[in-house]
């Protein structure tokens, strides 16, 4: 449960930065400064942004990174193939989920020597579970795996 809050909250942080990423902090901290134009009622206000230690140059090196953050999950492999007909096999796995469950992301690709496809962004081995449920009437060779699973991919 304190891990589900903590992921939360990073989700949170990481959605409520996505806007700001657009303009520069100089532009952030002047439209800080200026007041809203609702806030005629109380008159012109003063807001002072100041920055400790080397806080805006981490967060520039960051943004310059583009870096993801990721964190241990599960997903649901709905197929794994190495066969001749393994590439065509992926694909046809790949459309027959989408067709049934358009609500769950679907993630091809290819680990030599085999062709996988897997479902979902679990963020616990009880979600992978229940969601391997749901999609073993389809898929009867399901199973769990770990997977590094992205904050961008949770976000989309």
């Amino acid at each position: 449960m304190i891990r589900r809050i903590s992921i939360c909250i990073c989700l949170l942080c990481c959605a409520a930065a996505l806007p700001a990423a657009a303009q520069s902090l100089g532009a952030f901290k002047r439209q800080l400064a200026e007041p809203a134009a609702s806030s005629s009622l109380f008159g012109r206000a003063r807001v002072i942004a100041s920055e400790y230690g080397e806080t805006a140059g981490k967060v520039a090196d960051a943004a310059r990174a583009e870096q993801r953050q990721r964190f241990a999950g599960y997903r649901v492999c709905i197929f794994s193939d190495n066969g001749p007909e393994a590439r065509e096999g992926a694909f046809e796995a790949k459309k027959l989920f989408e067709e049934t469950f358009p609500d769950v992301k679907v993630y091809m690709g290819y680990e030599n020597p085999y062709f996988k496809v897997s479902v979902g962004n679990c963020l616990t081995a009880e979600e992978a579970i229940i969601l391997k449920g749901r999609v073993s009437a389809t898929f009867p060779k399901a199973f769990l795996k770990n997977e590094e699973i992205a904050v961008s991919d949770l976000v989309e």
